[in-house]
Order: structure tokens, then C-alpha cells, then sequence
């Protein structure tokens, strides 16, 4: 299994020289499975960038949403091989509160985007799961998804396959103030002894109360999470668009020290645009 990110921020693309370490396009995770299948979770303007790639080999892809919030659909009218004849798509939508699970076609219609979706010559499947269904398989990769805490709901994921797994957790608010969907000990047992969790770290402490109910998570709040499944790896991910380079490079020391305050074995790092990692 190879995972590489594509798009790493959260909320709206941030273009910029402040912005070129980490990037700036929004949410694309692209998983190659040692089987061949191709899996891509969320479809931000990173996946413009996939897409080119992805257009020069052959097979099926299939690609996981966790809600439509623009930043995670936005760059679909943009990947290449929706335009492709013969191209097979599968798309899983988010567990999001209202059942709108052809949002990101629509999107391409009426006065949104000049290409209609109906006129793509691509087989795009919208493959809807039943709401208990929490687990299945994509080639010899295991599924399982688990509600996030966020306004409108949506998914986390979890990927098991080549002897790795990874979790992806993001646009999730693990104490919110509203009703959450999921607590944080269930958060846990989803992630218990991840070689990989990606989860959403867009504010700081120092952001709340103020930003509290938005749906994202305090990075200090994703490390204590990433600990006590007892991960590897923790990648900080949904940087928010205000964020420079230093800023984020900032945000990363400061959840190290915290890693080395608790003596715990996690590697910790914030997600970079192109940064590939063999698992």
C-alpha cells in the first residue's frame, strides 16, 4: 500500500508563496493498493493534480466521500478521468443528515459548470451503503466507516489491506457542543493500533471557545486521540486556510513537544501536498 496526499487543507484552496510547503489545495488522500485498485478519499481541488495521474493507468477507481461540504467536492469536475470513455467510477457518499448523495455530480449543472454531469462518457456508479453497513471490501481492502462529528454529518474511514491500516478522520469535532455522533472512546477503538491515523487538526486551543461548534478538531485534542489508540503515525491534517507555513510548522513543534511530554512512541507530522508514504 502506498498513500500519498494530494490535498491538505481545509475549508477553501489557499494559493500563495506563504502557502507552497504544505500546499494549498484542499482535501485528496490517493491509496494504491499492491492489488492494483486505486482509492481516493475525498475529492478537493488536490485531485485535479491525481487525476492526471490517474489518466495514464488503467482500472477501475473508486472513491470514498466523507460529506459534501465544497472543499471535499469541489475538484471533481476537474479529474480527468471522469472524461474518460470506458472509465469505471465508484462513488461511496458520506453518512451526511440529509440523503444528498449525488451532490458532487450536481454540482456540474445548470449554472454551476459548463459540462453537464449527464453528458460525461465515464461510468460513474453513486453506490449509496445502507446506514448500518459498516464494513465491506474493495478489492482485497477492508472498509469500515464510522460517523463524524460535524454539522451535517458525514464519515471517517478506515482502510485494512497489505498487512497495514489506516484511518482517516477529518472535519470531526471530538467535543463538540452539540450531540455528538461519535465520543471519543468509540474514536478510539475505530483507530486502535493504526500504522496510520490522518485526522483533522485545523484549530489550536488558543482558537476556542470561539470556533467551537464549527466541526473541526484542536490539533492538542487529535495527538491525545492518536495516543491512546496507541497509532504509529499521526499525520495533523485540514490545516486551516489561514495558516502560513510557519504557522503550521509551528502547530507541528508544538504537538511534538506534547508527544514528548507523554514519553509516548508516535511519529507525528503535518501532512504536506505530494508527500507519499509506503505502508
Amino acid at each position: 500500500m502506498r498513500l500519498t496526499f494530494y490535498g491538505v487543507r481545509g475549508s477553501i484552496p489557499t494559493p500563495g508563496a506563504e502557502y507552497i510547503k504544505y500546499g494549498g489545495n484542499t482535501a485528496c488522500v490517493h491509496i494504491e493498493l499492491n492489488d492494483g485498485n486505486d482509492i481516493i478519499i475525498d475529492a478537493g481541488t488536490g485531485i485535479r493534480t491525481l487525476g492526471q495521474k490517474l489518466a495514464a493507468k488503467e482500472g477501475d477507481i473508486h472513491l470514498l466521500l466523507t460529506h459534501n461540504h465544497w472543499d471535499h467536492i469541489q475538484g471533481f469536475p476537474f479529474f480527468t478521468p471522469i472524461y474518460q470513455p470506458q472509465r469505471n467510477i465508484f462513488i461511496t457518499p458520506g453518512q451526511t443528515t440529509l440523503a444528498e448523495h449525488d451532490n458532487i455530480l450536481r454540482q456540474m449543472s445548470g449554472s454551476y459548470f459548463p459540462v453537464p454531469f449527464d453528458t460525461l462518457p465515464s461510468a460513474i456508479s453513486l453506490e449509496a451503503k445502507p446506514d448500518n453497513l459498516r464494513q465491506w471490501h474493495i478489492g482485497e481492502a477492508k472498509i469500515q466507516r464510522q460517523k463524524i462529528n460535524h454539522p451535517g454529518g458525514g464519515s471517517a474511514y478506515c482502510i485494512t489491506a497489505d498487512g497495514s491500516k489506516v484511518v482517516y478522520i477529518t472535519d470531526n469535532e471530538l467535543y463538540p457542543p452539540y450531540k455528538k455522533s461519535t465520543d471519543f472512546l468509540d474514536w478510539v477503538e475505530f483507530a486502535r493500533d493504526a500504522d496510520l491515523v490522518i485526522h483533522d487538526a485545523q484549530y489550536m486551543l488558543a482558537d476556542m471557545p470561539g470556533k467551537a461548534g464549527w466541526g473541526h478538531s484542536v490539533a492538542e485534542e487529535a495527538v491525545r486521540l492518536t495516543m491512546a489508540c496507541r497509532a504509529k503515525r499521526l499525520a495533523l491534517y485540514s490545516h486551516d486556510h489561514t495558516r502560513t507555513d510557519d504557522n503550521i510548522a509551528a502547530v507541528e513543534a508544538h504537538c511534538q513537544e506534547l508527544v514528548g511530554i507523554a514519553q509516548a512512541d508516535l511519529e507525528l507530522f503535518a501532512a504536506a501536498e505530494g508527500m507519499s508514504i509506503a505502508l
